[in-house]
């Protein structure tokens, strides 16, 4: 019998599987990442033509690339995409061409600073073309003649983004949104994907109290389409998460919503304050991930991001050594036990309205203090109850409870559900 795989492997299987993969904000690269996605869980692609107005942006034409390489004298292939994708400048506008080495070097991207790596390089916005490559490389190559050719197109197309909803009890929202726009970087952001799709059909195996949506799209302008495309029904996204770069073997860190205290980032804080986790708790800056998106002025939804390295503070960040050797099971699993975790809390907070507020209900002649007799945190079971009765007042939720009384959520939640049995608190 084959031994059983972790969910940890089964998320390190999937960023290897996409790895290869030529992504951008548009084109098939990105259609074939979704397909993947698509056996795990079912998804409802989006296909946006280009010209769309979306809030202050429009769709870009549409990028794909079916070959590109620098060839010196001999025909030999110096820099070629077949090998990674990486190699070409995203978005680079098609070129057929020889050129000398000294006019070829402004077009030719690399990292001094790690002679080995290739850089990850974009430009989307500007019509341009370039090549990106090891230093080493660049070092090795001797002047003459060089043949380059971009064999790409850009052309009126589509964006496409996709979404997976879990139904829950109520329509309100909790959104999970990553971004699929990436080639061949397996923290940034496969490990998000990764993560996200085990989420999902973790959630689809019960009827989670939310709705959760979960939202692949192309990096800032697939997050602007996504917005301007649900701009009617965005008053139901009640909370979300960004997770991006959840595979490297650094700490958790949480980065608040713009709010700073919206209810995500109360949760996640006491999750990950309660898990003994390594961990740190950012403020919201303005620049990032896809929260920005979520979190503008106008939208101002309780949005957070989670990550381990944040974006841009790990050397392989954008760089051909964040590979799948970069990114481990054992993290992943990590950052989807916290997802996991978190949720569970989200799903349990309610705020409730006692309904015997003029003192003290009698708590045993309901059997109330009965049932806590087999109960190792008895004590603390019958102070949760008094605490919930307390703040019970349409106010405050179960987290406020915990807050102010320093119990365990899962004690507090138990608690809630046992005096609702009874008829003292309704939702």
């Amino acid at each position: 019998m084959a031994p059983m795989t972790t969910p940890g492997e089964e998320m390190h299987a999937l960023v290897e599987r996409l790895y290869p993969l030529c992504r951008s904000i548009t084109g098939d690269g990105v259609r074939a990442t979704l397909d993947i996605v698509g056996e795990y869980i079912p998804l409802q692609v989006h296909e946006v033509p280009t010209g769309t107005r979306v809030l202050d942006w429009t769709v870009p034409q549409e990028w794909n690339i079916r070959d590109a390489y620098v060839a010196d004298a001999s025909g030999r292939r110096v820099v070629d995409f077949a090998a990674s994708s990486l190699h070409v400048l995203g978005y680079s506008v098609p070129v057929a061409a020889t050129l000398p080495l000294s006019e070829l070097r402004g077009h030719l991207h690399t990292l001094p600073e790690h002679p080995t790596w290739v850089p990850y390089r974009t430009s989307y916005y500007t019509p341009e073309w370039g090549f990106c490559l090891a230093q080493e490389t660049l070092d090795a190559l001797p002047d003459g003649d060089y043949e380059v050719r971009i064999d790409s197109t850009l052309a009126d197309g589509h964006l496409t983004y996709a979404e997976h909803v879990v139904p829950g009890e109520v329509a309100d929202e909790v959104i999970v949104s990553c971004h699929v726009c990436h080639p061949s970087l397996a923290n940034d952001n496969l490990a998000g994907v990764a993560v996200a799709v085990h989420l999902a059909r973790e959630l689809a195996e019960r009827t989670p109290y939310h709705t959760y949506r979960f939202v692949f799209a192309p990096g800032t302008i697939g997050a602007i389409t996504w917005l301007a495309r649900n701009a009617e029904r965005i008053d139901r996204v009640k909370h979300g998460l960004v997770l991006a770069c959840a595979g490297d073997r650094g700490r958790l860190t949480y980065k608040r919503s713009r709010r700073g205290d919206a209810e995500i980032d109360r949760v996640m804080r006491y999750v990950l304050e309660t898990s003994g986790r390594p961990h740190h708790i950012k403020e919201f800056t303005p620049y990032g991930y896809d929260e920005r998106q979520y979190c503008s002025p106008g939208f101002d939804l309780g949005v957070g991001s989670l990550s381990r390295t944040p974006y841009a503070g790990y050397p392989e960040y954008h760089t051909s050594a964040d590979n799948p050797d970069f990114v481990s099971p054992e993290a992943m699993e990590d950052t989807l036990a916290v997802c996991r975790e978190a949720f569970a809390v989200l799903d349990r907070d309610r705020r409730y309205l006692n309904l015997s507020p003029y003192g003290e209900p009698q708590l045993g002649r309901r059997g109330l203090y009965d049932s806590l007799g087999g109960r190792s945190d008895a004590k603390q079971a019958q102070m949760a109850m008094l605490w919930v009765l307390s703040l019970s007042d349409g106010e405050h939720g179960l987290l406020d409870v915990v807050e102010r009384a320093g119990l365990p959520f899962d004690t507090v939640a138990d608690a809630a559900d046992a005096l609702r049995a009874a008829g003292l608190i309704k939702a």
